[in-house]
């Protein structure tokens, strides 16, 4: 039986739905971090770091074999076997009486979880191109941005009430009741003619060719860039406000408040995206992603933290101008490359990840008195980023 969906705002549920389960196992275990870390007996407090960065990685890594995978088997299949090694990576976490343990869960959930993450993109580019395009990925991201909103509030509360081995349990159900969703209600989007036969090469193949555009391969920088300096403040957040400013039973809040920031961008860049292009409007929040630490590096620099009212409006008004570079810039990068889509966001997805790791890493390593290095790392990582378009617009001119 031909499995149809109803409509186009259901595709984009489904995908958000597949990518949310990454956010959902990366923010739903910040307020448990502390307690986990007790639990295996953690003695530095920057390992705690390794929870978050590790789980990228994972991605990073397994998106090498699920995009290529998927563009010789379909889209579906690759899904499936990705969330079994999930669901595994997962028991591991649960039952983990070490750090080297817990790294090694968190390393293979990021491996699992590649899978719906880059194919839900590649099924995305099956089916459109162009700024609509970039539109329909900036709906997805919206309710994408839904799940750090209320994964840390959820967390929060399973944590109270059941212990952070819960927490593990609960992304299980969630992902099982998404895979049943696809299953029933989501069609496969690589048609059959459209598959390429497996052969091992076939990723070496598609890497030349990801290669061959200059577009592809500037914006999978710039995403590398923009997501390492935001992966600094997933993997930092709660050092800041829990230990810098003494917001343990607030943290959660304040974390989703400043995700609904990056969430009202997206949702207005699905507006304007058709209107102004992507270029347009990466090129204009990629000047505010830099500006923005330069004022407050020129506010702030050999001073303590301010006060949480102001460093929470700078973090917003940059997660706004991160909203509008999410989308865009994986869209940029996807482009040109429809006929490798799923190779394409392997490699896209691998090497803005691969880059982003020792980023957050390097950066999170400073941070320890006052957030001062992450605007740094913000500022950094923006200024080599606005290079780039500079570089894109003088060899269009």
């Amino acid at each position: 039986m031909k499995i149809r969906q109803k409509s186009e705002s259901e595709f984009i549920i489904v995908m958000a739905s597949l990518m949310s389960l990454v956010a959902f196992a990366i923010d739903a275990l910040l307020p448990a971090i502390t307690d986990i870390s007790k639990t295996i007996h953690i003695v530095d407090p920057k390992d705690n770091q390794l929870f978050i960065t590790m789980i990228f990685l994972g991605l990073g890594f397994g998106q090498l074999i699920s995009g290529p995978l998927s563009d010789s088997f379909g889209r579906k299949p690759v899904i499936y076997i990705g969330f079994i090694v999930f669901a595994l990576a997962s028991l591991i976490c649960v039952f983990a009486d070490s750090l080297e343990m817990m790294i090694f869960g968190r390393l293979l959930q990021g491996m699992g979880l590649s899978a719906p993450r880059t194919i839900s993109i590649a099924m995305v580019r099956d089916r459109f191109s162009g700024n609509y395009m970039a539109k329909v990925m900036s709906f997805i991201v919206v309710i994408f941005i839904l799940v750090p909103v209320i994964a840390p509030a959820v967390g929060k509360l399973v944590l109270d009430l059941y212990g952070w081995k819960s927490i593990f349990y609960g992304q299980l159900i969630i992902g099982f009741f998404i895979m049943l969703w696809v299953w029933k209600r989501q069609p496969e989007t690589l048609k059959i003619e459209d598959r390429k036969k497996f052969k091992i090469s076939l990723f070496v193949e598609g890497a030349k060719e990801f290669f061959k555009y200059k577009y592809a391969v500037i914006f999978t920088v710039f995403s590398g860039l923009i997501t390492g300096s935001f992966m600094v403040y997933l993997s930092a957040s709660q050092r800041i406000f829990e230990e810098q400013y003494h917001l343990k039973e607030e943290f959660p809040y304040i974390f989703a408040g400043l995700a609904i920031s990056i969430g009202l961008a997206t949702f207005l860049n699905g507006k304007l995206v058709v209107r102004f292009g992507m270029f347009k409007l990466v090129s204009i929040f990629t000047v505010l992603f830099t500006l923005v630490p330069l004022i407050y590096l020129f506010l702030f620099s050999g001073a303590s933290n301010p006060s949480i009212y102001v460093i929470i409006a700078f973090f917003a008004i940059q997660f706004f101008s991160i909203g509008f570079l999410f989308g865009n810039t994986r869209a940029l990068a996807m482009e040109s490359i429809g006929h490798i889509a799923g190779v394409g966001a392997a490699i896209n997805g691998f090497v803005s990840t691969i880059m982003a790791v020792p980023i957050a890493t390097y950066i999170g390593s400073f941070i320890n008195q006052t957030a001062l290095p992450l605007f740094i790392g913000f500022f950094v990582c923006g200024t080599i980023s606005l290079l780039l378009i500079i570089l894109l617009k003088l060899r269009k001119n």
